[in-house]
């Protein structure tokens, strides 16, 4: 049976000798290797940001969505305490995207996460779903461009491209929300089967595709124009439309079909 090393500060006992991980105080267990045997130094946080602590001690309402979501993980991974990793996902990926995406493979890739951290992600967003379904009823009317702008502000200053499909209904009020993909726009990774699934699932009428320029610069690519009008001409044979594409940058916006390219 293999010997576990403990934790020299807490003597929390890590699952194996491999693991480099949070004890139960939140701590991040450095590996070192010191005359040949493993050992772990901590560096604990300060008891009174514990996110288990506040929230057992003052309750959810003063807890910050990070905070939040380090509870959920309940550990760090790698040299990232829990406080830092989940700030960073916040802040990489977008707090209203985080919760619209699905595919535990793509948050691996993307923020480079075990398996189990990214499940428990989309696990954590799904059962909120589930029981506190989205009112369509409040969901916004996107009329134009500015409304996307105004609706997406979670990404303008992504540090990843994010692109999202915004699908409404015959009266332009947005009933679903979806993450397409992240990294990169191009054919692969926007393909009509991607952007159309989700519109034959919730009956839109009609497809927004919008996306960062993480650089700020909401010039669109040539890569932009082609796969907008991909998206286009397969819209047309579905009967589904295109309604606009829009690039989202830090204070501003080039949409597709004010500058008439669709």
């Amino acid at each position: 049976m293999e010997e576990h090393a403990i934790c020299i500060d807490c003597d929390v006992t890590p699952f194996c000798k491999l693991q480099i991980d949070f004890c139960l105080g939140f701590c991040l267990c450095y590996t070192h290797y010191m005359g040949g045997k493993q050992t772990y130094h901590i560096k604990p946080l300060p008891r009174q940001n514990m996110p288990r602590e506040m929230l057992a001690s003052q309750g959810p309402d003063v807890l910050k969505n990070a905070e939040l979501l380090a509870i959920i993980f309940g550990t760090g991974y790698k040299q990232e305490n829990v406080l830092e990793l989940a700030s960073r996902i916040l802040k990489e990926y977008g707090s209203k995207a985080i919760t619209r995406e699905r595919s535990v493979a793509r948050l691996m890739g993307e923020l480079g996460l075990p398996k189990v951290k990214a499940s428990q992600i989309i696990a954590c967003f799904e059962l909120g779903r589930r029981f506190y379904q989205e009112d369509t009823s409040r969901m916004p009317t996107i009329r134009g461009a500015d409304d996307v702008f105004n609706y997406l502000k979670d990404i303008q200053n992504a540090k990843k491209e994010i692109v999202r499909g915004l699908y409404l209904n015959v009266r332009n009020k947005l009933i679903h929300d979806e993450v397409i993909s992240i990294g990169t726009l191009s054919e692969n990774v926007a393909h009509p089967r991607e952007v159309f699934g989700p519109a034959f699932e919730f009956s839109a009428a009609g497809v927004i595709i919008a996306h960062n320029h993480p650089s700020g610069d909401v010039n669109p690519s040539d890569k932009d124009k082609s796969v907008t009008q991909q998206l286009i001409n397969a819209g047309k044979i579905i009967d589904i439309i295109l309604v606009d594409h829009v690039i989202v940058g830090n204070s501003s916006y080039f949409s597709f079909k004010e500058k008439q390219m669709m």
